[in-house]
């Protein structure tokens, strides 16, 4: 059966002092009778990885993911983290095509793709990130880019590789802006993303896959988003950045699925 996760991506928010007090936070204020077989990731910024990983690494539900990792293993890339570094801390995933990544750094299927091979490489899970514009959706689109983001980036993998991958649908018009796609929008889109999977590696590999939806999840609209039967969790972005909302987001995927499965 497929993992129920929430993730939540700190993006380039807190500086390390003060994540670790929001980690330590959020793990005080879990309730592991609520929080069932939920698996919680955690994505801070990579100056707090490693203190992150110290406070959680005795947690089992709970693990840590980077943000985004450069596809070669070592070189002439200043700035850059590789996938062999992260993996080096005991980190168990890595978010790849986030849209503000494909957005304001230009990333495309093609370089995300050879992120996802480094990220395979190294054992870390991709948490691959697929999503439309509103334009893409306004003009109908929107499935068919979508199926291409995953078609390019993700399903060069092998069944094998594949089988490690989380898939996360971000609508684009939906991230900070307070908007929110509907449940019936999330669960049609998730839906299509399966039936793709399926048609490329087949239907007890896409019925394991996790397909986390990530654009405004909040405490108030969460239960009913993870209620719908493809939506497996959330990509969850400013909310994770205050432990009281996150908390609530994280306690709210048990009693919406009722019968959670672990990784």
């Amino acid at each position: 059966m497929r993992a129920k996760i929430v993730a939540g991506n700190w993006k380039m928010n807190t500086v390390p002092s003060d994540g670790v007090g929001l980690v330590v936070d959020i793990l005080e204020k879990l309730n592991p009778s609520q929080v069932g077989d939920t698996r919680v990731i955690i994505s801070p910024p990579f100056t707090h990885l490693i203190d992150v990983i110290d406070h959680v690494w005795e947690e089992p539900h709970v693990s840590v993911a980077a943000q985004n990792c450069h596809f070669e293993d070592s070189g002439a890339f200043t700035g850059e983290i590789s996938a062999a570094m992260i993996a080096d801390l005991n980190i168990d995933a890595v978010i790849i095509g986030h849209s503000e990544r494909r957005q304001y750094f230009n990333e495309d299927d093609a370089l995300l793709a050879k992120k996802v091979d480094a990220a395979v490489r190294h054992s870390l899970l991709p948490l691959f990130c697929v999503g439309e514009s509103l334009d893409q959706r306004k003009s109908g689109n929107h499935e068919q880019v979508v199926k291409d983001q995953l078609t390019n980036g993700l399903f060069h993998l092998s069944p094998d590789s594949f089988k490690s991958a989380i898939i996360a649908y971000e609508p684009v018009w939906a991230i900070g802006t307070g908007e929110t796609a509907t449940p019936e929008q999330a669960q049609e889109m998730h839906a299509a993303i399966r039936a793709h999977v399926a048609d490329k590696y087949g239907a007890e590999i896409a019925e394991n896959v996790s397909i986390l939806y990530g654009g405004s999840v909040k405490p108030s609209n969460a239960r009913e988003i993870f209620s719908q039967p493809d939506v497996d969790g959330g990509l969850v972005g400013g909310a994770s950045l205050e432990t009281k909302g996150f908390v609530e987001i994280v306690h709210a995927m048990a009693p919406a699925k009722g019968g959670l499965h672990a990784v």
